[in-house]
């Protein structure tokens, strides 16, 4: 049993390794976001940055947080077997949520995930110890307190609310405050962001720039003070009563020599914000590496610690050794903190799900449109319109002349971004220094925010005051926010309870659970990782639509719209000849699972073309108006023929689902021989569409085949009415050439609108 021990201990310090890199991506988020999203350094210097201020945090800390040994359970009461139970549970279930939250290119917090999954482990140890009449020394039984400390697990939850709600609101506030004194025409680095190339004073914008650097330098290095380097070796007890007694001293000063200095350097049209969101970055690197570092490595070195002292003082017995060394202060040695920052440095360096979870956040936050990648909800329409209302009537009681004042500050038209930024370096900056100060706030408080939460929830509070959701935009905004803050609070339950029941598991299922569990979580790590790498493949499409939103020439963009155009009818031809073929075969041959997933492709393929179709608008706006109105109506002739390709799909597979579904009889075999000739011919004809043959040529040969449908159902009709035939099979089978019919309808409309749009 002590060999299952020591695999155990190797299996969850490999994990570690894995949970390093997974949990790098996911909170990659927090220091990238807001310097790639304001572009203001190439990616590669913005993760070499951050990467240094990572392996700096590591390196400096000085052991990690004792949740992983006594902030949730009293490992006291608890046997070295339950306490692998516990951690092997936990590692299992860490590793994989995190992974699926990051496949799906949506930020949790590493945080609530390590909190919860070891409540939901060691509450289920503490419910199996009450149910078998455990006791104390003293022999008394203990209770669900004695065994727990859920007092980490409300604060957690405690910090989840304060961290959403202060962050967006404060954001809110902040980035209004900003946008006033600064508006988006400001003179910086001895150059202006307005169109029109008009400058402003430069004594005037040194000063600005100057304290509104001076203000972010003094947070930034606050914050360093304060959580960045706060377990750090560096920081002595004397140091930290020093800074606490002085401590609006150094605000204050700081303040000042700060802003007088970064003054001095914006009048010399030095780059100062670019410095201040640098440096911001580098802060919240090295505080995330300091302090979030037992979110990975603090299971597993507490597994380790427990194993050896069971092996010196165990004898061998696991289920009657209690773990009371774990009672005690972490001490974790050097080698193992400087291990995991250069895990961590090379994750962050080479992982491709960290820039996916910082493509989401960017994209929520952005100051244009763009590709929109979320839905629109219920939920968020409600908001907008209550919003819309609530604002309607404030507006109403804001003098005129003010309201006019306050609309002229916000005017992002008649700004210049850098080319593919998403906002410019005054939110970049906001989004940073405000994340900082509320974290640094929160620690000062002895409050647990999260800095997922923080900075996620500042950048979207930031985005609002900055009015990047327009009217257009702002319900598929709210309802990603939606979905992010939603994952966050799913990611408490699953963890919990998923961690819960994997715990009970391996208990009582001993060496044979533990080797399957084992096994499983490699299965899913290796399977996870083949998934995302498939469908992460970026198309040729989202290339150009990126290369169009990037653009501003308007000829370039009106020759890269039209190859999007052109790309995207091509490929969804092919897709629904493929969908076509399967669906007739799996009917005629009542294959029913193959039926479910054609039905499955075809709302899939609905959704794709509805947000292309969003995607493609948004590019017409960056063409020649004359053209995009002259344009627009074959245009939308067009897609909507296309989509219309889909409908006919989805009405064909309803019924012949529900058909097949219900074990009917089926279609007589003269009828689909007769059928699937013409499918064929069908076929050839999308096939020939999507290859993009002379488009007259097949609007001709589609209504010449559409004729021959139309008289096969006429006899199909005359059959039902003169022969014994099961009426069931051949209304669907009717259907089914109807909607055949419908579908070269709209390829020869589909072909027409493409053939007028290319011209």
């Amino acid at each position: 049993m002590n060999t299952l021990f020591l695999i155990i201990v190797i299996f969850l310090i490999v994990l570690a390794v894995f949970d390093l890199m997974v949990g790098v991506s996911n909170d990659a988020v927090n220091f990238l976001n807001s310097a790639i999203g304001a572009r203001v350094a190439r990616y590669r210097t913005v993760v070499a940055i951050a990467a240094i201020g990572v392996f700096i945090g590591a390196a400096l800390s000085n052991g990690m947080m004792d949740v992983a040994r006594n902030g949730i359970m009293t490992p006291a009461y608890f046997s070295f077997y339950d306490v692998m139970c516990v951690f092997l549970a936990v590692m299992i279930t860490d590793v994989i949520l995190l992974d699926v939250f990051n496949t799906l290119g949506m930020p949790t917090s590493t945080t609530v995930s390590m909190v919860f999954e070891l409540l939901g482990g060691a509450f289920a140890i503490a419910i199996l110890q009450i149910m078998h009449g455990a006791t104390a020394s003293d022999g008394t039984l203990l209770s669900l307190g004695d065994l727990l400390n859920t007092e980490k697990a409300i604060s957690v939850i405690l910090g989840i609310f304060l961290s959403v709600a202060i962050a967006f609101v404060f954001g809110m506030l902040v980035q209004w405050v900003a946008r006033i004194v600064f508006t988006f025409t400001y003179r910086v680095n001895g150059r202006t962001t307005d169109q029109k190339g008009k400058m402003g004073s430069l004594l005037t914008s040194s000063l600005k720039i100057g304290i509104f650097g001076g203000l972010s330098v003094t947070v930034i290095v606050w914050f360093l003070l304060i959580n960045g380097l706060k377990n750090s070796s560096l920081m002595t007890p004397e140091m930290k009563a020093l800074i606490s007694e002085n401590t609006w001293l150094i605000i204050g000063g700081g303040i000042a020599v700060f802003s007088v200095l970064m003054t001095l350097l914006s009048a010399l049209k030095l780059p100062v914000l670019k410095c201040v969101v640098l440096f911001g970055t580098f802060a919240l690197a090295m505080a995330f590496a300091g302090n979030d570092l037992v979110n990975f490595v603090g299971v597993p070195l507490t597994g380790l610690e427990a194993y050896q002292d069971y092996i010196a003082h165990g004898s061998a017995d696991a289920q009657g050794f209690m773990m009371k060394s774990l009672m005690e202060g972490a001490r974790t040695p050097a080698i193992y903190l400087i291990a995991a920052g250069v895990v961590m440095v090379l994750a962050l360096v080479f992982s491709k799900k960290a820039q996916n979870v910082v493509k989401t956040s960017v994209d929520l936050s952005r100051q244009d449109e763009g590709d929109e990648m979320f839905g629109a909800s219920g939920v968020a329409r409600t908001l907008v319109r209550t919003s819309r209302s609530v604002a309607g009537g404030v507006a109403a009681m804001v003098p005129g002349g003010m309201a006019r004042w306050i609309d002229s500050r916000f005017n992002a038209d008649a700004a210049v971004l850098k080319q593919g930024a998403a906002f410019d370096e005054i939110r970049a900056a906001v989004n940073l220094v405000l994340a900082g100060a509320l974290v640094a706030l929160g620690t000062s408080l002895k409050l647990p925010l999260s800095t997922t939460y923080v900075t996620f929830m500042v950048a979207m509070g930031a985005s609002l005051a900055d009015r990047a959701w327009s009217r257009e935009s702002a319900v598929f905004r709210i309802t990603g926010v939606l979905s992010v803050i939603g994952g966050w609070f799913i990611t408490a339950g699953v963890a919990f309870i998923l961690c819960f029941l994997v715990c009970i598991t391996l208990f009582f299922g001993s060496f044979m659970a533990m080797v399957a569990a084992i096994a499983l979580a490699i299965f899913l790590l290796i399977r996870s990782h083949l998934s995302y790498k498939k469908s992460n493949k970026t198309s040729e499409a989202d290339e150009l639509f990126d290369r169009i939103i990037r653009s501003s020439d308007k000829a370039e963009c009106w020759r890269l719209l039209r190859q999007h155009v052109t790309l995207t009818i091509t490929n969804q031809l092919q897709l629904v000849a493929e969908t076509y073929k399967s669906l007739t075969d799996a009917f005629f041959y009542e294959d029913y699972r193959m039926l479910k997933r054609t039905t499955a492709m075809t709302e899939n393929q609905r959704k794709d073309i509805k947000r292309q179709r969003r995607k493609q608008i948004v590019a017409q706006r960056r063409i020649d108006p004359v053209l995009s109105i002259e344009k627009g109506t074959w245009y939308f002739l067009t897609i909507n023929s296309l989509a219309q390709l889909v409908y006919c799909l989805k009405r064909m597979g309803e019924p012949c689902l529900e058909h097949v579904g219900n074990n009917f009889s089926p279609v007589p075999g003269r009828y689909i021989q007769e059928f699937l000739q013409m499918r064929n011919e069908i076929l050839q004809l999308i096939t020939r569409a999507s290859h993009a043959e002379t488009k007259d040529l097949i609007r001709g040969d589609a209504n010449k085949m559409q004729s021959q449908l139309s008289d096969y159902r006429q006899t199909i009709i005359h059959d039902i009415q003169a022969k014994q035939l099961n009426i069931e099979s051949m209304t669907v089978f009717l259907n089914l050439v109807q909607e055949s019919q419908q579908i070269l309808s709209a390829l020869r409309h589909t072909m027409r609108g493409l053939n007028k749009f290319e011209e």
